[in-house]
């Protein structure tokens, strides 16, 4: 049975993500290596609820800051190649890319 690496991104930014995405995409296509992928995962949303008054003067107005992390997975077979090829892909500040290998 053929090992697979597990590529999972994770981002605020989801153009950096999607570029990140073409870019291994690309890698797979070019040494012919099975990709499945990129799968999109539920997006994160983190909800900051704060008071717009610093002194507590006033009516109670709150602002709801909102940070979304957006997820992708992509599956590869592994080649040697291909992975040495998808390591020196340029990640952007901000992607963060953990790559696991699986039997």
């Amino acid at each position: 049975m053929a090992q697979k690496a597990r590529i999972s991104l994770t981002s605020t930014d989801p153009k950096k993500l999607e570029q990140v995405c073409a870019q291994i995409k690309a890698i797979a296509q070019r040494t012919g290596v099975a990709m499945s992928g990129p799968i999109p995962l539920p997006t994160k949303r983190l909800v900051v609820p704060c008071r717009k008054s610093p002194d507590g003067e006033g009516s109670e107005t709150w602002e709801r800051w909102e940070l979304r992390i957006h997820k992708r997975l992509i599956d590869l077979d592994v080649d040697e190649r291909a992975l040495r090829q998808v390591m020196r892909v340029q990640v952007p500040d901000g992607v963060h890319i953990e790559i696991v290998l699986k039997s």
